[in-house]
């Protein structure tokens, strides 16, 4: 069982455009869809349409049209009712793959029920493989919030805790690495690998494979036990303290790259719960993302969508054991 906390969850509605956006003009859509999302909710939609088990954990009332459309496509999980509507956020996409997305904040939860949301987490994940926590924090949480769901699950379970996936970004990505909860698996992009380290800046980050290993590596020293950096059309890299791992799909026509980075979470951790070696995460991560991006809006790839075949796995460094969490 994988489970996924998305504090900040979302009604996301993707909208396509048949040419590039125009500021101020009035422009027709050629198609629309919605679907239940935030990070954590989305790894968890690809993990089932993955055939693993996963249990999504959420904020929202009884009804709220997240919760229908979880369940209208199958898949499980366990809501913290609150007493406001959750967020809707609007993707635009253009013919050529670029993506624009507008976010609303979501509702703001009170200290009361950020401390149940922690402990209905720390319960659901006794027995479980690896909890995923993902995505921002609505208004009313603390930016420590991740560490201290951290801390509660360890603390609870001792050796029995599961592994811990962490995908945040800013503030709240900041304070679980500061705040002595570092995760088992890291999974920054470009951007907050150098916003994490003070390493180059994003374009570099992709473009130097040995920097942004040098600043994976920096993350090793402060607890993380493996760093999963998604590279956009770049790739993604896997590093550990057994070595370091590039990995690039061929060319694909990018139709949507929102949830891109969620699937290639979900393909990492389906391969390495089925007992794949530490490039073959990589490459079943890499695999996922690019089948996303090559779907409309936040639409999650089934497993046969994706070509982990057609993926390239490079070692960047000498790997001196097979462990890897």
């Amino acid at each position: 069982m994988i489970i996924t906390l998305t504090a900040n969850p979302s009604l996301d509605r993707t909208i396509e455009l048949a040419a590039p956006l125009a500021r101020g003009a009035v422009q027709r859509a050629v198609a629309n869809r919605q679907e239940s999302g935030g990070k954590g909710v989305n790894v968890c939609r690809a993990l089932s349409a993955g055939g693993t088990e996963a249990l999504a954990i959420l904020p929202g009332q009884d009804g709220d049209p997240v919760l229908a459309g979880l369940l209208a496509a199958g898949v499980a999980y366990r809501n913290l009712p609150i007493r406001a509507a959750l967020r809707s956020n609007v993707t635009i996409t253009e013919p050529d793959g670029t993506t624009t997305k507008i976010n609303e904040p979501g509702p703001a939860l009170s200290e009361q029920e950020a401390a149940t949301l922690i402990d209905l987490v720390v319960d659901l994940s006794d027995g479980a493989r690896w909890l995923v926590l993902a995505g921002s924090l609505p208004p009313g949480l603390q930016q420590d919030f991740y560490a201290a769901t951290v801390r509660a699950v360890r603390t609870r379970h001792g050796n029995r805790a599961p592994l811990i996936a962490l995908d945040a970004s800013e503030a709240a990505l900041i304070a679980a690495i500061e705040g002595n909860a570092a995760p088992d698996l890291l999974k920054p992009n470009a951007e907050e690998l150098s916003q994490l380290t003070g390493i180059g800046h994003g374009d570099e980050l992709e473009d130097q494979q040995d920097l942004a290993v040098e600043a994976a590596t920096r993350l090793l020293a402060r607890g993380v036990r493996a760093v999963l950096a998604t590279l956009g059309s770049k790739g993604a890299l896997l590093v550990t303290p057994d070595g370091a791992w590039h990995a690039q799909h061929p060319p694909i026509t990018a139709i949507s790259t929102v949830g891109a980075g969620d699937s290639a979470l979900a393909g990492y951790l389906l391969a390495h719960t089925r007992g794949a070696s530490a490039p073959d995460c990589l490459r079943q991560a890499v695999a996922h993302g690019s089948a996303a991006a090559s779907l409309p809006g936040s639409t999650v790839p089934a497993l046969h969508q994706t070509t982990p075949d057609a993926v390239t796995v490079r070692a960047l460094t000498p790997a001196t054991s097979p462990n890897h969490p």
